[in-house]
C-alpha cells in the first residue's frame, strides 16, 4: 500500500551514480526546493512553458528538497531550445528526498514542452511525495508536424520515459516505484488514454485532464473544427444559423464569450498544424495552409472534410487512434465549457467506449480548456485543477480497494478552489 500522508525519508546515494537509462545527455543538481517557487529561483524551470495554463490562486506548496535530472534521449528533431541544447525528447526527473513510494509520469499538453506541467501537477504531486517525470513528446512547437509521423512519437517517448524514470527511481530510493500513475492535461491526457490502452503493464492506473480524442470514424479534431472554423465569421456579422452551427460542432450555448479568443488563438492554428500531421497533401504545396482563410478559397481548412478526405487521412489517424479498451483503472475530468475540446465530441464520446468497471468519468460544470482563463472570467468559469487533484485522490484511494464515486456532473460548488467528488 502506498503511504500518501506518512512519507518514507530515504538515504541519499552519490547523485553520479544516477543514470538514466538510454539518455544522450543528462546533468543532476540537488536542489532546495523542486517545486516552482525555487525551480524558477535557480532556473531549473521555464515559467513560459506553464504559463496560461493554471489560474493565478492556484497555491503553491512549502519547499520540497530533493534531486532534479534534466536531459535528452536520442533523437534528431530540435525545436525544444531549453538549456541552449536545440534537442528535442528532453525530460526532467525530479526525486523528493522524502519519498511516498510512488512516481508520477506526464507527458507536456499542446506542443510545449518538458516544464509545462509544473504548476499543474509536478508541484502538488511532488507534496505528496511523489516522484516526478515528465516529457517535451519528442517534438514542440506550432511546426511539430515537420518531424514526422510526430503524434506517434509522442506515444514512444512517454513509455521511454515511463521505463527510464522507474528505472531511475530503483537507483535513487533501492527498489522500483511500489505504484505507478500515468496523468496529463490536453494531449498529455490522449497520452494517458494511449498509455493504458497500449501500454498497461507500466501503470497502476491514470487520471486523465480532458484529454484529446482521436478516431478513426470520428469524431476528432479534423471533424469539428472545420464546420466551427466556416460559421464563426457569419456568427461574428449576426447570423442565427451559423449559431446554431456552432453548437451543433459541439460550442455550448453559454460559452459564446469564449468564441472570439479560441477563434483567433486556437481553432483556426489547431485545424491546420494538425491536418498537416494528418493530411498535408490537403492544400498542395501549402504548409499548414492559409491563416484564418474565407470558406470558399482554394484549399481552405475552414472547407476541410474529414468524411470526403478519410481514405487519405483516415490510416494516419489509425496509428494513432484510441479505441478506448483501457486495462487499468481511469479517471477522466473534462470542463462543460470546453471550446477547444468540446465535451460533447471528447471525453463524453470516450466514456461510452471505455468499460464502466476501470473508468470513471467526472463532467466539470463551467470547467473551459486551460485554468489561466478563469482569471479573466471569475464569475463564469471554474479551474479545473481542483478536480483533477481530487480524481488523483479518488484513484489512489481506488488502488487501495476504496470504490471511486460513479461517473456524474459535478456542479459549481460555492468554493471553485474545492471540487465536490469526495
Amino acid at each position: 500500500m502506498l503511504l500518501p500522508l506518512v512519507l518514507v525519508l530515504a538515504l541519499t546515494p552519490p547523485t553520479a551514480a544516477m543514470t538514466v537509462p538510454g539518455a544522450e545527455h543528462q546533468q543532476l543538481a540537488r536542489l532546495a526546493d523542486l517545486t516552482t517557487t525555487g525551480l524558477v529561483a535557480t532556473g531549473h524551470t521555464d515559467p513560459a512553458d506553464w504559463a496560461g495554463l493554471t489560474s493565478a490562486a492556484l497555491p503553491v506548496p512549502a519547499a520540497v528538497p530533493g534531486i532534479q535530472i534534466d536531459g535528452y534521449f536520442p533523437d534528431t528533431s530540435r525545436t525544444n531550445a531549453n538549456h541552449g541544447w536545440q534537442h528535442d525528447s528532453q525530460f526532467v526527473v525530479r526525486l523528493p528526498d522524502h519519498w511516498n513510494g510512488g512516481l508520477v509520469v506526464t507527458g507536456a499538453p499542446g506542443v510545449r514542452e518538458q516544464y509545462a506541467n509544473d504548476r499543474a501537477i509536478s508541484d502538488w504531486v511532488l507534496s505528496r511525495g511523489y516522484a516526478f517525470a515528465s516529457t517535451d513528446k519528442g517534438n514542440t512547437g506550432a511546426r511539430f508536424y515537420r518531424d514526422g509521423h510526430a503524434i506517434e512519437e509522442w506515444n514512444r517517448r512517454f513509455t521511454e520515459l515511463t521505463i527510464a524514470a522507474r528505472a531511475v527511481v530503483a537507483q535513487r530510493y533501492g527498489h522500483a516505484p511500489r505504484r505507478t500513475i500515468a496523468t496529463g492535461l490536453s494531449n498529455g491526457g490522449y497520452l494517458v488514454r494511449w498509455q493504458l490502452e497500449n501500454r498497461p503493464f507500466l501503470y497502476d492506473g491514470g487520471v486523465d485532464w480532458e484529454g484529446t480524442l482521436w478516431t478513426v470514424d470520428g469524431p476528432n479534431l479534423l471533424t469539428f473544427l472545420p464546420p466551427v472554423l466556416r460559421a464563426y465569421p457569419e456568427y461574428v456579422a449576426g447570423s442565427r444559423a451559423a449559431h446554431e452551427a456552432l453548437v451543433a460542432a459541439g460550442m455550448a450555448a453559454g460559452t459564446e464569450f469564449l468564441w472570439d479568443y479560441h477563434y483567433r488563438y486556437y481553432w483556426d492554428l489547431t485545424q491546420r498544424i494538425y491536418r498537416e500531421e494528418l493530411d498535408p497533401g490537403f492544400d498542395g504545396d501549402l504548409e499548414a495552409g492559409v491563416p484564418f482563410c474565407a470558406s470558399g478559397t482554394p484549399s481552405c481548412d475552414a472547407d476541410y472534410s474529414y468524411a470526403a478526405r478519410r481514405r487519405i487521412a483516415g490510416p494516419a489517424v489509425s496509428r494513432i487512434a484510441l479505441t478506448g479498451r483501457i486495462e487499468r483503472p481511469l479517471i477522466t475530468v473534462h470542463g462543460t465549457y470546453d471550446v477547444l475540446l468540446p465535451i460533447s465530441q471528447d471525453s463524453d464520446v470516450y466514456a461510452a467506449m471505455t468499460p464502466d468497471r476501470l473508468h470513471r468519468y467526472y463532467r466539470v460544470e463551467q470547467g473551459t480548456h486551460v485554468d489561466g482563463l478563469v482569471d479573466a472570467y471569475p464569475e463564469r468559469l471554474r479551474p479545473l485543477a481542483p478536480c483533477h487533484r481530487a480524481a488523483f485522490v479518488a484513484l489512489e484511494r481506488w488502488l487501495d480497494g476504496v470504490t471511486p464515486l460513479k461517473s456524474a456532473t459535478l456542479p459549481r460548488p460555492a468554493d471553485v478552489a474545492t471540487c465536490p467528488l469526495s
